[in-house]
C-alpha cells in the first residue's frame, strides 16, 4: 500500500503507456495473438462518421491541423460550482501504473490543486496487473477517504470495487476510466478528452502531411475498448481518404511495446517496404519501442516512416518530437488541468451536486509548437478560475 508521493517512479527513457478503461468485450475483440494483424484484425462496431468530412478530406485534415496548432479555446471550465467542501478531507488517489507518465502527470496536477482546497491525498499504485488494481482500491477503501480517484483505471474491470466505495458512501471519480467523459460505470464521473477527436486530429496529420497519400500502420492493444475505438477511428478516417491506405493494424499490448516493437517493425519493413510511411499508435510508448528497428532499418529520424500518437503527450514523447527522434506528433491532453478538474469533480461530489459538463479539448503537437517542459500545460487561467468557484 502507498500512502504518499514517494512511491512515484517517473520513466524518462519512453513515452509511457497510457491506462486506459473498459476491458474490451469478447464480441468487441479481434485481438492477434503476437502482436500481428491485418488492417480489419480488431473492430469496435462504431460509427465514426460524426469525424469524417464529407468534401475534400485532404483539405479538411490540413484546416484542421493548422487550427489545432494554433488552439486557445478549450481550455476553460465551468466558472460555477459548490465552494470548497470538507476541508482536512482525505482523498484517495488509485494509479493504475504509477510508471505511466500520464497517471503521475494528472496526479501532480491533483496535489496542487487538493493543497489549494484544503485536503490531503493519499496515493496507491495498481502496478499494471488487475489484481494489483483490486489490492489498491480494496486498500484505498480502507482507509475510509472522502473520495477516491481512480487514474488510469478499467471501471468495469473493477466495478465490484467501485460498488463497494458507493456503498461505502465513497464516490469514486475516474480519469481515462471509461470510453467516454462523463458518469457512468459506476463513477461519479469521467475525466477525459474526447476519444474521437484525439483520433481524428492523430489521422489528418497523416493526411495532411502525406498529401493524401498516406500508408499506414496502426498500433492499439485490445486490452482496452477505449484504445480500439481510438484505433478504429483513425482506421476509418484514414481509409475514408480514398488515395491513402492502411497497411497493418497490429493489436499489442503497451505495456509490452519495448520487447514487441522491434520485431514487429522489421515485419513490417519487410512487408511494405517504403510503402509504409506513416506509424499511428493510440499512446506514444509504441514508438519508444519501434526506435531501434527503425534505426537498424537505416530509417532517418524524420522519417519515412514518420511516428505519431493519438495519446496523452508526456515528456519522453515531446523529447522525441523537440528532437526530430522517430516521432512527429503526438495529440496532448491538458494533465495539469484535468488533475484540477477531478479534484473539482470531487468537490461537487461531495457537496451533492451534479458533475460538471466541461470536457477539455486536446492539442496536437507537432516541432512546431512542441513545450519547452515536459507537460502540455494550457495558459488558460483554469488554476484562477477553480480558485474563485472554490472561494480560495
Amino acid at each position: 500500500m502507498t500512502h504518499s508521493s514517494s512511491r512515484r517512479r517517473w520513466v524518462a527513457i519512453a513515452a509511457i503507456p497510457l491506462a486506459m478503461g473498459l476491458a474490451l468485450s469478447a464480441c468487441a475483440s479481434g485481438t492477434v495473438s503476437g502482436g500481428t494483424g491485418s488492417p480489419s484484425a480488431t473492430k469496435s462496431g462504431q460509427d465514426f462518421s460524426s469525424i469524417i468530412p464529407k468534401g475534400d478530406i485532404v483539405a479538411y485534415s490540413k484546416s484542421l491541423v493548422d487550427g489545432s496548432l494554433t488552439a486557445s479555446k478549450g481550455f476553460t471550465p465551468e466558472s460555477t460550482g459548490p465552494t470548497a467542501q470538507k476541508s482536512g478531507a482525505h482523498i484517495a488517489y488509485v494509479g493504475s501504473d504509477l510508471t505511466n507518465g500520464g497517471i503521475n502527470t494528472v496526479l501532480t496536477g491533483v496535489q496542487e490543486a487538493a493543497k489549494v482546497i484544503g485536503w490531503t491525498v493519499d496515493v496507491y499504485d495498481g502496478k499494471a496487473t488487475a489484481q494489483g488494481r483490486t489490492d489498491a482500491l480494496n486498500q484505498a477503501i480502507a482507509s475510509h477517504p472522502a473520495a477516491i480517484i481512480a487514474g488510469g483505471f478499467d471501471a468495469t474491470e473493477q466495478s465490484a470495487s467501485i460498488a463497494q466505495a458507493k456503498s461505502a458512501g465513497i464516490p469514486v471519480i475516474g480519469w481515462h476510466a471509461a470510453a467516454a467523459a462523463g458518469p457512468g460505470d459506476g463513477l461519479f464521473t469521467n475525466v477525459s478528452t474526447d476519444p474521437l477527436v484525439v483520433s481524428q486530429l492523430a489521422a489528418a496529420y497523416a493526411v495532411a502531411d502525406s498529401n493524401g497519400k498516406a500508408g499506414v500502420a496502426i498500433f492499439t492493444d485490445g486490452q482496452y475498448a477505449i484504445a480500439v475505438e481510438k484505433a478504429d477511428a483513425m482506421k476509418a478516417y484514414i481509409e475514408a481518404c480514398k488515395s491513402c491506405k492502411v497497411l497493418s493494424y497490429q493489436d499489442s499490448p503497451i505495456a509490452e511495446a519495448d520487447q514487441r516493437m522491434p520485431g514487429i517493425i522489421s515485419n513490417l519493413l519487410q512487408q511494405n517496404g517504403n510503402k509504409l510511411t506513416y506509424l499511428l499508435a493510440i499512446n506514444g510508448n509504441y514508438f519508444g519501442g519501434a526506435q531501434s528497428a527503425l534505426r537498424d532499418a537505416g530509417k532517418k529520424p524524420s522519417g519515412p516512416p514518420e511516428s505519431v500518437a493519438a495519446g496523452d503527450g508526456d515528456s519522453a514523447e515531446f523529447q522525441r518530437i523537440r528532437t526530430v527522434d522517430y516521432q512527429a506528433a503526438t495529440v496532448a491532453e491538458p494533465l495539469i488541468l484535468q488533475g484540477w478538474q477531478l479534484v473539482d469533480e470531487t468537490n461537487r461530489a461531495l457537496a451533492g451536486q451534479a458533475p460538471s459538463k466541461f470536457v477539455a479539448a486536446p492539442g496536437l503537437i507537432t516541432k512546431a509548437n512542441v513545450p519547452s517542459g515536459d507537460v502540455f500545460d494550457p495558459a488558460s487561467g483554469y488554476r484562477d478560475v477553480f480558485k474563485k468557484v472554490w472561494g480560495k
